[in-house]
């Protein structure tokens, strides 16, 4: 039985067993696309755990009796739910695959997110209902490995369930356990002009440190717009940065940007069409404009998420 896969043994079709975000990333490296190394923890270690420790029929039983119109129904099926699958024993087969991956993953800090299937495999649609942990270490590995397992049953995840007729489907989850990049610039990439609507050109946006900057509208990043024809770049925008998010300890923290560098082009021109580059061969692979989040680190661009643009009006 397997339990463990690497990215690099899972592609696209791979999400009935690795969710959608885990068959992405597996995708995206078997095309040679420079994504942070990884693994996943398949749907089917959750279904042993959930075997092993005997729970699957008390959460049916709990589901069945949920009322959808009486929010303390959910919150409290919620609520019991979780208790169980949080307090149940990890197998011990599963835990042993998990921490000889994380060991050959060498990587201090990696980022556990859950990462949803369906029996159709039609995963990707629960975007945004699951949980995700960042910079986990060995030592809390396994706790938030469990923490995702029951994000399956979140108040939000039921309603979901319920509001998409999943009810009575079989629905799962796995895990992706990736290692951390500490960028010193990160970013977005569009490779469709996301105002213009310009099939030509795609745009650009670097800022300092962590992309939750940038994602939480925290900063103004930097713009570039870059012809994608002749991987030209044809505008600029370079903005000032006063602060920063950093990695501290097991989380983050804001910090103030060195005077000296905060009206500073955030990546080289050479940078911008390398990356470029790269996000044009993603576009390539997938046959549609691409929403790209990057990150750079120790003179390495990594791509760490790859969406459709759901935007544009054509």
């Amino acid at each position: 039985m397997e339990l463990i896969r690497n990215f690099s043994k899972l592609g696209k079709g791979n999400a009935g067993i690795a969710g959608g975000k885990g068959a992405s990333l597996g995708e995206m490296t078997s095309a040679g696309i420079p994504v942070p190394p990884g693994f996943v923890i398949l749907a089917e270690s959750f279904e042993q755990f959930l075997r092993e420790n005997q729970i699957e029929a008390d959460i049916d039983s709990i589901l069945s009796k949920v009322n959808q119109k009486d929010i303390n129904s959910v919150d409290g099926a919620s609520a019991e739910i979780q208790s169980i699958i949080l307090n149940s024993k990890m197998p011990a087969d599963i835990e042993t695959e998990i921490l000889k991956h994380f060991a050959e993953l060498d990587a201090e800090f990696v980022a556990v997110r859950s990462s949803a299937t369906a029996e159709d495999g039609s995963s990707a649609s629960w975007a945004g209902e699951l949980e995700s942990y960042l910079n986990t270490t060995r030592e809390n590995l396994l706790e938030n490995v469990q923490k995702c397992w029951a994000s399956l049953f979140t108040p939000r995840a039921i309603f979901y369930r319920i509001e998409k007729n999943m009810h009575k489907d079989k629905v799962s989850v796995a895990v992706v356990i990736q290692k951390m990049v500490e960028s010193e610039v990160s970013g977005i990439c569009f490779t469709v002009h996301p105002v213009t609507e310009d099939h030509n050109q795609m745009v650009l946006e670097a800022g300092w440190g962590l992309g939750e900057a940038i994602v939480g509208g925290l900063i103004t990043p930097d713009n570039y717009v870059v012809d994608k024809k002749n991987l030209e770049i044809t505008d600029k925008y370079i903005s000032e940065q006063s602060i920063k998010i950093v990695r501290q300890n097991n989380g983050t923290a804001e910090m103030e940007v060195a005077e000296s560098r905060r009206e500073v082009q955030k990546l080289s021109d050479g940078g911008i069409i390398e990356l470029a580059k790269i996000c044009l061969q993603i576009e390539k692979h997938y046959g549609f404009p691409c929403d790209i989040e990057w990150a750079y680190e120790k003179g390495k661009f990594y791509i760490v998420q790859s969406r459709p643009i759901t935007t544009l009006s054509i």
